[in-house]
């Protein structure tokens, strides 16, 4: 597929309001639920970009940098940096108003990989993507490197 897509056509913002029953016995929100966040938001991104359901493939770094506590505000956001044949890889940052101070902090930044599905849940081509921001940018250019770790790690583990 020669097509390439704006990656401000994927790009996706949620924000969350972090609630008691999210949080650990420290007060901080539970990495887990944060996890399960940037999850839901990377597939958003990646369905707005591929028009089809994806799946998740991998999540490639997860980096914990601060924390959040009952009643802060998570901004997530989310955008496709790069593209193969059939999977798109995403960045997720997500940033904290801390309420009682309103500064805000970034808390979390993954990379994940979603593959694009039919409705036979046969994996199915994705147009290319134009990285926009530096950041993007940046991102796209060091995707292959990211690439080949993930293809050394599947065959390592034994994985297709």
């Amino acid at each position: 597929m020669e097509e390439k897509l704006p990656a401000t056509l994927s790009r996706t913002i949620q924000s969350k309001l972090i609630l008691p029953p999210d949080t650990n016995h420290m007060g901080t929100v539970f990495g887990g639920t944060v996890l399960a966040y940037i999850d839901e938001i990377a597939a958003i991104a990646a369905m707005k970009h591929s028009r089809s359901v994806v799946v998740t493939a991998s999540i490639d770094t997860v980096n914990f940098l601060s924390t959040a506590k009952a009643g802060d505000i998570l901004t997530l956001e989310a955008v496709v940096v790069s593209t193969g044949r059939t999977s798109m890889e995403i960045y997720v940052k997500v940033e904290c108003q801390h309420l009682d101070t309103g500064d805000i902090t970034t808390t979390t930044t993954a990379i994940l990989t979603m593959v694009a599905i039919n409705s036979e849940g046969i994996p199915t081509q994705v147009s290319g993507v134009i990285p926009e921001t530096e950041e993007e940018k940046r991102l796209f250019q060091s995707a292959q490197v990211r690439k080949n770790r993930r293809m050394q790690i599947r065959e390592y583990s034994g994985g297709r």
